[in-house]
């Protein structure tokens, strides 16, 4: 009688709404990671391309319209470079998985081993060029579109150049930070390489760019 009575309290709907909700599914991270690997990727190539650009014609020429038409020049060029390298790239890497799919599963056909669900699963965990392709070319927009904001509405030279590099500097803290974040790891470590790796960058290709317009100017 009484366990009639425990039994009927469980299935009871009051019961049953204190009951702990189920754990909820468990993330894919390595799925995560094809798309989170390009956006990062196409959001810094944009930001450190267009800023190191901007102060490097910056530094030659106090022109706020040559500043930006070079750095918009640089955000349709990457874009569609990003896009086109990140769908080749992709699909080479889904052939070769495809392929070697392909393998696998010719050798459980000759052993009786092969599973359909476990096939299907490892289908849809190829990476998808076009999504690659496109989250790469957005994400190199908006990266480059950072620094562009950030001096369209300077008119001082000096001020315009301080802005573009504090922007972008605040920018690469931000995405190394999202990318630890979504991919749960370490946020100090992802920052910090971000934020280094991209001044490096910068300082590379604004050295390069100032060298060769001064050389040019003098010619």
């Amino acid at each position: 009688m009484a366990s009639n009575v425990e039994l009927s309290e469980r299935s009871s709907p009051r019961h049953q709404k204190n009951r702990p909700r189920e754990e909820k599914e468990e993330v894919d991270y390595m799925q995560r990671a094809q798309w989170l690997r390009a956006a990062l990727l196409g959001a810094n190539d944009g930001l450190v391309t267009v800023a190191s650009l901007m102060m490097g014609v910056g530094s030659i020429k106090e022109d706020v319209k040559a500043m930006l038409l070079v750095g918009f020049a640089g955000l349709v060029a990457g874009a569609c470079s990003m896009a086109i390298g990140e769908f080749v790239s992709v699909c080479t890497q889904r052939d070769i998985e495809t392929a070697q799919m392909k393998r696998a599963i010719e050798t459980k056909i000759s052993l009786s081993e092969i599973d359909e669900q476990e096939e299907e699963e490892k289908k849809e965990r190829l990476p998808n060029p076009g999504q690659a392709a496109i989250a790469s070319a957005l994400a190199f927009s908006v990266g480059a579109a950072v620094p562009l904001l950030s001096a369209v509405f300077i008119e001082n030279h000096k001020v315009r150049m301080a802005v573009v590099a504090i922007v972008a500097t605040l920018a690469l803290l931000v995405f190394g930070v999202t990318g630890a974040v979504l991919g749960k790891t370490s946020v100090v470590k992802s920052s910090v390489r971000v934020v280094i790796g991209g001044w490096m960058a910068m300082a590379l290709t604004f050295g390069l760019t100032k060298f060769i317009g001064s050389e040019a100017m003098q010619i």
